[in-house]
């Protein structure tokens, strides 16, 4: 809260908030949009904002239940923990198969600047900061993913999009350190993910006929397409050189499961730089137009 004896108003806590939720001018904080950063804390001059706790405001005031609601409430959350145990329970019928496409995935993918799904899920607030300034939206609440604890942490959704390839916004503007700060080039090297390609489930086998999307939305150019049978191409991965944005995955146009698709990697990997090709048939500026 803001001290209205010795707040000066001076306003560096407004300019220091990440999450744009004080009003220096009017003495207002927003506690909703609060990540509990404490930059305003540390800023202050004149120690004009202290903290509180909640209960000694709320103490005195009077508590009306209603009990109709807090059973539909318990009944509401018991039913989705249920559906969630009975989603992650072990089949027996799937004991003696390859991992399939869902059980692949079984670690969420975590932002570059995250250094690992531990790292991340550790000190996340889930204030959804980073949801809210990335451009492609890739970023999506998670359920149980991070386990129990980590409710609504973000994770890479790429059923929606992709993580862009020249954005950095994420790691500029987290405020608990769950995401670090890396600049362009530095996260264009980080690996967050490996893709995975299932050569049964794409069109160019199932169909016989072109597609080419995952590689030409790849901006390291790690899914290039490669001859197959007559006149068709079928997608080769290199993956050293992908950095795990899910590009190619979000482009995959199959269904009901991507044919190439990205895994986490639980620790973020570093990946090689991709090769410069050199540009043929450069045109000459001093020759005359051939028309």
């Amino acid at each position: 809260m803001i001290d209205e004896e010795t707040c000066t108003e001076c306003g560096l806590c407004e300019e220091v908030c990440k999450a744009r939720c004080i009003e220096a001018g009017t003495k207002r904080l927003d506690f909703t949009a609060c990540v509990s950063c404490f930059n305003c804390v540390d800023v202050c001059p004149s120690v004009g904002l202290k903290y509180e706790a909640w209960w000694e405001k709320k103490a005195a005031l009077p508590v009306e239940v209603d009990e109709g609601r807090r059973t539909f409430i318990s009944a509401a959350l018991a039913s989705a923990f249920t559906a969630a145990l009975s989603r992650t329970a072990p089949n027996d019928t799937l004991a003696t198969r390859t991992p399939t496409f869902d059980e692949s995935r079984k670690n969420p993918i975590v932002p570059p600047g995250a250094l690992s799904v531990e790292h991340f899920s550790s000190y996340c607030t889930a204030c959804h900061l980073c949801v809210s300034v990335c451009p492609a939206q890739v970023l999506y609440p998670s359920f149980l993913e991070y386990g129990v604890a980590g409710v609504f942490q973000p994770m890479m959704d790429y059923s929606i999009s992709s993580c862009a390839y020249e954005c950095n916004l994420c790691t500029q503007i987290c405020p608990s350190g769950a995401i670090l700060p890396v600049d362009v080039p530095a996260k264009k090297l980080i690996q967050i993910g490996k893709p995975t390609f299932v050569k049964e489930d794409c069109i160019v086998i199932t169909k016989k006929k072109d597609c080419g999307a995952c590689a030409e939305h790849c901006p390291t150019k790690a899914v290039k397409m490669v001859p197959y049978e007559s006149k068709l191409v079928l997608p080769e991965l290199t993956n050293d050189i992908c950095v795990g944005c899910g590009a190619c995955e979000h482009a995959c146009p199959t269904t009901p499961r991507k044919a190439i698709y990205v895994t986490a990697n639980p620790i973020h990997l570093q990946a090689k730089k991709p090769p410069v090709q050199k540009q043929e048939n450069i045109f000459d500026s001093k020759q005359e137009f051939p028309f």
